[in-house]
């Protein structure tokens, strides 16, 4: 029991989770196409694999930094329970998994686009925590491409306005989300190495305001599933309610510029992503 839990932590499962959900969402959106069962079950399957690989392999890369951080210190790295060598055996197998029942039972481009995924999140972004707080940025792409890589899979291309609307979404809403968080864990960050905050530290009011920047972006932006063709006013709603929520709470956290209204921005961004994919879901099934 243990051992599974520990695998668990290796593979972040409740971050991989969510991140899959995004890529069938992006599947399933697709106009007139003919879900089914086994299809979603595959690409649940694949993304799973190849995401629990990305994040097995930034926590290969980070043992050093888990070690002094409260929050990574127990993950089975760190804390010995697991060795490098058995991690290293874990992402192979899922990553080389998650990309041939991607390549074979969906098309090439959605294993591209897996590979390009896990590329920038592991080559790219996690070396790059520690140089600039620019990683943010790039993270955010590998972060926004699980949508697209569904909706690849169901339609082999993303040379339309509609594959990008999730992408747009999701990347704009990265910001807000990741800085509320590197605001509450800024000390254990800064134990690591990391330069996560858009500046060096929590003092001032800059972190909060782009916070608010770009939770206001996110409310013209819930026009554009109703331009790209996918979906009514039932997700304009969703998506506006939901980023209408976000702004709110970004305020208050420019205003009170303290831990608890971080973690209010960090919550609501949790909320976000869900609201927004069940909404649009819900409006093409109705």
């Amino acid at each position: 029991m243990q051992k599974l839990k520990d695998y668990q932590q290796l593979m972040k499962l409740n971050l991989s989770m969510l991140v899959v959900f995004s890529s069938v969402v992006g599947y399933m959106i697709v106009p007139d196409l003919k879900v089914t069962f086994n299809n979603v079950v595959l690409l649940f399957l694949g993304g799973l694999l190849v995401t629990a690989a990305a994040n097995a392999s930034n926590e290969l890369l980070e043992i050093k930094s888990d070690k002094v951080m409260k929050r990574t210190m127990n993950r089975p790295l760190p804390d010995m329970r697991m060795s490098g060598f058995e991690a290293v055996i874990f992402v192979a197998v899922t990553l080389i998994a998650g990309i041939s029942i991607l390549y074979y039972f969906f098309n090439a481009l959605s294993a591209l686009l897996s590979v390009l995924s896990y590329i920038l999140y592991v080559a790219v972004y996690t070396p790059l925590k520690k140089v600039s707080s620019i990683s943010v940025l790039v993270g955010a792409i590998p972060g926004s491409l699980p949508c697209l890589i569904g909706w690849a899979a169901a339609t082999n291309h993303i040379g339309s306005l509609a594959a990008w609307t999730l992408f747009i979404i999701q990347f704009f809403w990265q910001f807000p989300h990741f800085w509320s968080i590197a605001w509450i864990a800024h000390e254990d960050y800064t134990k690591a190495g990391m330069k996560m905050l858009p500046r060096t530290d929590k003092i001032g009011y800059f972190t909060a305001f782009q916070c608010v920047l770009y939770s206001a972006v996110l409310i013209p932006l819930s026009m554009l599933p109703l331009m790209a063709g996918l979906g009514g006013y039932i997700t304009v709603a969703g998506l506006m309610a939901a980023a209408c929520w976000m702004l709110y709470n970004s305020y208050h956290f420019l205003r009170d510029n303290d831990d608890l209204q971080a973690r209010k921005v960090m919550f609501s961004s949790f909320v976000y992503l869900p609201v927004v994919l069940i909404t649009m879901l819900i409006d093409k099934y109705l």
